[in-house]
């Protein structure tokens, strides 16, 4: 998918950064740091792996992760300063994501009304498909902790800090996604979580 500045914001140039653009707008001169073009290189594979494993679509991850990227960019002189900017773009991720997921509901719904059928954009191995599927019918936050947790492998700690929550928070949810991933995917997906959800105990990883 082409990166493009957002509708409504003219850009004077787009200057490509291993497959990110970042957009320069045209109501002023305006430079960024060598930093963010390292941050968004670094960043944006994960941003993207981060919003596929929440909505199932490479389209639309590709598109969230550019959205995390340019407000990352426009906010930059504060979000640079931050200890862990990666983090900021997460949560920007995770809030796009849930709103795309509310608004995918609405429109399969239109879509089956009119008996029409939709395919895959990610194909992945039939276990890890099964799986993934499960995550994005658990509520918002259970599936963003799941995936930060497991996807990731970020900690507790880390997992909090990018949700803006309490640790114990994290650990509830990671607790009933996993009951409810169980009970979602039979004795095959009980095998399957026992190997890739395990328990994460009361020890931060």
């Amino acid at each position: 998918m082409p990166w493009s500045a957002p509708s409504g914001k003219p850009a004077a140039a787009v200057r490509g950064v291993d497959g990110v653009r970042t957009a320069r707008e045209t109501d002023g001169p305006q430079t960024r740091p060598a930093e963010f073009e390292e941050f968004a290189r670094r960043e944006r594979a994960a941003l993207v792996a981060f919003a596929w494993s929440l909505t199932g679509s490479a389209g639309a991850a590709e598109e969230i992760a550019q959205e995390a990227l340019v407000a990352a960019w426009r906010s930059w002189d504060l979000v640079g300063g931050y200890d862990k900017p990666g983090a900021w773009a997460r949560r920007v991720v995770a809030n796009r994501a849930s709103n795309h997921r509310r608004s995918a509901g609405r429109e399969s719904r239109a879509v089956e009304r009119l008996g029409a059928t939709s395919s895959a954009d990610v194909v992945l191995p039939e276990a890890d498909d099964e799986l993934w599927a499960a995550v994005r019918r658990l509520p918002d936050r259970q599936a963003q902790v799941v995936s930060l947790y497991y996807l990731e492998d970020r900690s507790v700690a880390d997992t909090a800090a990018i949700l803006d929550c309490a640790e114990g928070t994290v650990k509830a949810h990671l607790h009933k996604a996993r009951l409810a991933l169980a009970k979602s995917l039979g004795l095959l997906g009980a095998a399957v979580v026992a190997d890739v959800v395990a328990d994460p105990g009361e020890e931060d990883r």
